[in-house]
């Protein structure tokens, strides 16, 4: 199947009503798997970044993406809810399967998706003319709740989810910028938690982050994989091997090897997964 993106105009899905929910939608029965990729394919233009990547993410698991600047860890974590939707150019061939739905499809919507699929970012985008509190439920208003009493119930609920409540509960009204760099990070993982995504995305979460911060969120990950799908791109090899069950490394575009973490560290197929991680280049 081949998916062309020829505009970054999206159509907008109707504000939906948002009930309350468990903090987590549950997958589909028996689903032993998150996401099937299969030779997925991402032009930029004439430049063809991703080729070929076929791989499977297991559920309530961290699976970390590695490989040097420019390899197309970024562009496949995009790939995975839609957002080069938004790129002018951007070219998309292959398939990638959520629970066995094709979020390609041309009956799917790349809004829904993102709902469906969370996304942090390497620098902490928290919005700067809003609380704290209004940072975290900013997607729960914008997806059209209103009911005053459920706001507070998930906003206290993903805040707690991100470790974070009482470090903020006395100061729910203070703007996002009076929080520390790692304190952003955590409300920023809180607010991709607030619209209970399926899978969250984080594309270095901690490298602006000193090392007590980089342990805080590392130490998050590691909670929230017992009810989410992660994957996270990572420089930090140590970091992949501290949080991650699988780990995928990238070259020049291509997944040259995905296997368990442990063996990608200890004992790899690949040569140059070898030299990656034993730090002869990259």
């Amino acid at each position: 199947m081949t998916n062309e993106i020829h505009s970054p105009a999206l159509q907008s899905a109707p504000p939906a009503p948002v009930p309350a929910a468990p903090a987590v939608p549950a997958p589909p029965a028996g689903s032993a798997v998150t996401f099937d990729v299969r030779q997925l394919n991402v032009w930029f233009g004439s430049h063809h970044v991703l080729r070929g990547v076929s791989l499977e993410i297991l559920p309530k698991a961290v699976t970390a993406i590695i490989g040097p600047s420019g390899c197309g860890k970024s562009t496949f974590l995009r790939a995975l809810n839609r957002m080069h939707d938004l790129v002018p150019g951007a070219r998309v061939e292959g398939r990638i399967a959520l629970f066995g739905q094709d979020l390609y499809a041309r009956d799917v919507d790349a809004t829904l998706v993102r709902r469906r699929v969370g996304m942090v970012f390497q620098k902490s985008n928290p919005f700067p003319t809003m609380s704290i509190a209004e940072n975290a439920t900013v997607g729960l208003r914008l997806n059209g709740l209103r009911q005053k009493d459920l706001l507070q119930e998930r906003m206290e609920r993903s805040l707690r989810m991100a470790a974070l409540w009482d470090e903020v509960k006395d100061r729910l009204h203070a703007n996002a910028l009076s929080l520390s760099g790692g304190q952003q990070q955590r409300l920023c993982i809180a607010r991709a938690l607030a619209i209970e995504p399926e899978v969250l995305l984080m594309d270095e979460p901690a490298s602006a982050l000193d090392p007590l911060a980089t342990a805080k969120i590392e130490e998050l990950i590691l909670q929230l994989k017992q009810d989410y799908t992660i994957v996270i791109v990572t420089h930090n090899m140590q970091q992949a091997a501290r949080i991650s069950g699988q780990t995928a490394f990238f070259y020049l575009g291509e997944l040259v090897e995905f296997d368990q973490t442990g063996r990608i560290f200890t004992n790899p197929r690949q040569k140059q997964t070898e030299d990656y991680v034993t730090g002869r280049f990259g």
